[in-house]
């Protein structure tokens, strides 16, 4: 248990880190000023360019897989046990997303978790984290718009965790739980994005909002 709540600590203190504020500070912008006023990679690169938003997105996702990381070496180093291993990568994931998302440093309110989520899922199912992304990039190049290619990727990303389950890549049904969190935490984030895209004013990337 102990090794679960270091885990939690330590996932949303990584998470927390709003590396989007901080790379666009370089550019002497507030990101929070500007754009949609999200701290994501998404709006940093809208705003500052691609130079500052691709670093963003990076680092967003390797907050991820290092949370994970993390939290397994603890669990190990406490206790060895391969349930409590599994568990603790979960827990981390999890609260590191939410410490994106709801970071204490700013008031709880933070980016909408996407980059961050790829981190920790291929932290915890790599094979699945490949599909997700590939998924991603075709609804993206599709469609243009990032938030839909966001919001089609979590909505299949228990799909394919359970199906990797069964296939006979042995994640864990922990992880399974996990990507169903995650994929709520990533929908409900984009609920604004989604009244936009069905009225017809989201903003394909590269674009102004209208």
């Amino acid at each position: 248990m102990f090794a679960i709540l270091l885990s939690l600590l330590a996932g949303y203190l990584l998470g927390s880190v709003p590396f989007g504020l901080l790379v666009a500070r370089l550019k002497g912008v507030d990101i929070r000023q500007h754009g949609s006023g999200n701290i994501g990679a998404t709006n940093v690169w809208r705003v500052c360019g691609w130079c500052f938003g691709l670093p963003v997105f990076v680092l967003d996702v390797v907050k991820g897989v290092v949370s994970v990381l993390v939290a397994r070496w603890i669990a190990t180093r406490l206790h060895g046990d391969s349930v409590c291993i599994v568990w603790a990568g979960v827990a981390a994931a999890t609260a590191c997303i939410l410490g994106h998302s709801f970071p204490i440093w700013l008031g709880f309110k933070g980016g909408k978790g996407v980059a961050t989520s790829l981190g920790a899922l291929a932290g915890l199912m790599p094979l699945v984290s490949l599909g997700v992304l590939l998924l991603w990039a075709i609804v993206f190049k599709a469609s243009g718009y990032v938030s839909l290619a966001s919001i089609v990727a979590a909505v299949a990303l228990p799909l394919l965790a359970g199906g990797a389950q069964f296939a006979g890549w042995e994640y864990g049904w922990p992880c399974v739980g996990f990507s169903a969190i995650a994929a709520l935490l990533v929908v409900v984030r984009h609920r604004g994005n989604i009244q936009r895209l069905r009225a017809g004013t989201e903003s394909r990337f590269g674009k102004n909002k209208p």
